[in-house]
C-alpha cells in the first residue's frame, strides 16, 4: 500500500492526539474531509450539531501546523430552518476564513418525518438558490488560491487514467494533475513539478 486516505471526518472526532498520531503515519495523504454543515453557531445548534465555529477552526489549525499542503474539503448546507440572512453572512465569511481547497454545497431539503421539516422559518427555494451560489463564488476563489500555492512545487502523483490526451492522477493531498506522456501511467507514482492552473486540474511535468 502506497496511500492510505481517510474519508469523510465528524470534527468532534479529531482531537489533539488523534491528529498527532496521524501526523506519525509516512503514507497517510493530507487531505481531511472535514464535514461543516454551517459556519454559524447558531444554525449548528438547530442541526444538532456537536462542535462550534471555534472548535472547527481550532481543528484545522492543528491539522495544518501537522500536515505540510494539507488540503481541507468540506460540506456546507444552505438554507436550513431559521437560517437568516445575517447567519449566511456568518457562514460565508467563516468560509473564507478557512480556505478550504473543495467544498460541496448543497440545499437544505425538507423531508417528512424529521425534526427539520416540523421548524418554523423555512427558507423559500430562491433564497436558497441565491445563497448556494453565493457561497459556491466563495468556494471556488478558495479553491484556486489553494491551487495556485502548490504552483512551482513537486509532488508525488498517483496516475489513474488518460483524459483529454493527458495521463490525470491526484497529489497526495488531493489535487488533480495531468501531464504528458507517451507511456501509459496508470497505477504509477511519479514526482511532478506543478506548473500552470488549468479550470479543472494542474498541469504538471514529471521530474
Amino acid at each position: 500500500i502506497k496511500r492510505i486516505r481517510l474519508g469523510s471526518l465528524e470534527p468532534m472526532f479529531m482531537t489533539s492526539e488523534l491528529i498527532h498520531r496521524l501526523s506519525g503515519l509516512e503514507k497517510l495523504c493530507p487531505h481531511f474531509h472535514l464535514s461543516l454543515q454551517s459556519g454559524c453557531d447558531e444554525t449548528l445548534k438547530r442541526m444538532n450539531r456537536r462542535y462550534t465555529t471555534n472548535d472547527y477552526i481550532n481543528i484545522v489549525k492543528n491539522i495544518r501546523n501537522s500536515f505540510l499542503h494539507a488540503a481541507i474539503t468540506t460540506d456546507i448546507m444552505v438554507g436550513f430552518p431559521g437560517e437568516t440572512d445575517d447567519e449566511f453572512n456568518q457562514t460565508c465569511n467563516f468560509v473564507e476564513q478557512i480556505g478550504f481547497s473543495q467544498a460541496h454545497i448543497f440545499q437544505y431539503s425538507r423531508r417528512k418525518g424529521t425534526r427539520a421539516s416540523d421548524m418554523e422559518d423555512q427558507v423559500p427555494s430562491s433564497v436558497k438558490e441565491r445563497r448556494s451560489k453565493i457561497l459556491i463564488d466563495i468556494c471556488e476563489k478558495s479553491k484556486i488560491n489553494f491551487r495556485d500555492n502548490l504552483l512551482g512545487k513537486v509532488m508525488e502523483v498517483l496516475f489513474e487514467n488518460e483524459k483529454g490526451g493527458m495521463w490525470e492522477g491526484h497529489t497526495t493531498n488531493y489535487v488533480p494533475v495531468r501531464v504528458l506522456s507517451d507511456t501509459p501511467l496508470t497505477g504509477c507514482i511519479y514526482s511532478v513539478k506543478l506548473l500552470e492552473r488549468r479550470e479543472d486540474y494542474i498541469l504538471g511535468q514529471i521530474i
